[in-house]
């Protein structure tokens, strides 16, 4: 393997083995072993390395960030992340990819974000505009303290995203707080309230200018950044890139283009800040990763020495993020089916892959019933040419359900009727 100091303009890049591929994604991203970090430093640890966590409020077995956590945390509860996110403030619900979880100290890096949605909206909650109730909400907010939706009155409904109708009210939270005017102060289950933004983060940090003010700048500091999410970056257009800013051309809501991720990344390479990558055996595809991830590329060159243990993984976990990248490494097809019609699925509403050493393994359906706590394997897939009575998976794969049952706080672990005559699973549930 090339190393970054025979990297040149002019140079195709590092090539690697798949197997090299897989292990440095599985390292990158803290899965190899997981369940390696501690406590709210393991937290702020990952979400610094990988820049951010992508949030969905889809709550079956925790969220998705408390999912992607319990995978890397040992002992992982949701009131970890709770604490950091609004107690210490160490962490932000911001904008990134879609609604993400970042560090607070990067809210300057986002400015052009917040900027670009106060030109975009600014008319509409201005007092002729369709948001005029924005401020009615502010001066509430201003006055009683943290607020939901649900806690200032107002009749008015209107057509809102996703095709869904909204009260006036929520419909002004969002760009409120898309423009930065407003931050999240708690959540209720998923019921967001709102404080001003200037009672939530401290007065110096939103004086900060933002630190990418040209173009090109910030092109670089966001690509090399989401490279740095999954680890190895494709150019081409897919779900890890949205959000981002493009270059000012006239539009309100410029996004960036091909073009400029390619030239943003071409600066990067000739500087040494980023790698070419390529995988022997996938064919035509260019990959990108951070030249300062190199050492960890060089550890994947040879197998782990530790004990292959088992994990669950979100499905919108940052290793999920480029799902043609799993099949091309780990000959794994995913494809989450949250808003696939229910006779159109192939496997489930909200289906965790699993994790084994450096393989996906299997499939699982988690159910949780809050009520009486209990935890039911509700189904699960084997995936073709698995050995299923391999012990040292099932041991493996019995102390991950171990974990995930204690991160839920569940009493019991059950198997579903789909897999109650699932002999190697009825084996791994004795050994939990």
């Amino acid at each position: 393997m090339k190393t970054a100091s025979r990297h040149s303009p002019s140079d195709p890049g590092l090539t690697i083995s798949k197997e090299q591929a897989r292990r440095f994604l599985l390292l990158h991203h803290g899965l190899l072993p997981p369940r390696k970090l501690r406590g709210k430093q393991g937290v702020l640890d990952y979400i610094a390395h990988v820049g951010c966590i992508q949030f969905d409020p889809v709550n079956l077995v925790g969220t998705n960030p408390d999912l992607v956590l319990q995978a890397r945390v040992a002992g992982y509860r949701p009131a970890l992340l709770r604490d950091l996110l609004y107690q210490e403030r160490s962490l932000i619900d911001g904008w990134d990819k879609l609604a993400s979880i970042y560090r607070t100290s990067e809210w300057p890096y986002f400015r052009r974000h917040r900027h670009r949605m106060l030109n975009h909206y600014g008319e509409q909650v201005s007092t002729t505009g369709r948001l005029k109730v924005a401020a009615k909400v502010i001066a509430a907010i201003r006055t009683r303290g943290p607020l939901s939706s649900i806690e200032i009155e107002h009749d008015e409904r209107l057509h809102w995203d996703w095709g869904f109708q909204a009260s006036a009210v929520r419909a002004a939270m969002d760009v409120l707080y898309a423009m930065g005017k407003l931050g999240i102060h708690h959540r209720v289950h998923n019921r967001r309230a709102f404080d001003l933004i200037e009672k939530l983060l401290p007065a110096q940090l939103l004086k900060v200018p933002d630190p990418n003010p040209k173009d090109a700048d910030y092109a670089e500091w966001h690509i090399l950044r989401r490279a740095g999410c999954i680890g190895l970056a494709s150019l081409r257009s897919g779900e890890l890139w949205l959000g981002m800013s493009g270059a000012k051309r006239g539009s309100v809501r410029p996004r960036m283009s091909g073009a400029e991720r390619r030239a943003a990344m071409g600066r990067l390479v000739k500087r040494g800040e980023a790698l070419r990558v390529h995988i022997a055996g996938v064919d035509r595809q260019e990959l990108y990763m951070r030249a300062a991830d190199l050492p960890t590329l060089e550890r994947a060159a040879k197998p782990a020495r530790s004990k292959p243990a088992a994990a669950f993984i979100a499905p919108l976990d940052n290793l999920m993020w480029h799902r043609n990248m799993l099949e091309w490494l780990f000959d794994f097809h995913y494809r989450w089916e949250v808003y696939t019609p229910a006779a159109k699925r192939k496997y489930g509403y909200y289906v965790l892959p699993v994790l084994y050493g450096e393989r996906f393994v299997a499939r699982l359906d988690p159910l949780f019933d809050k009520a009486s706590r209990a935890f039911t394997i509700g189904n699960w897939w084997w995936e073709e040419g698995v050995d299923k009575h391999d012990k040292g998976m099932q041991q493996a794969l019995a102390e991950c359900v171990r974990a995930f049952a204690k991160y839920l706080g569940a009493s019991s672990v059950n198997l579903g009727d789909a897999v109650r005559s699932n002999r190697p699973l009825k084996h791994i549930a004795s050994l939990v």
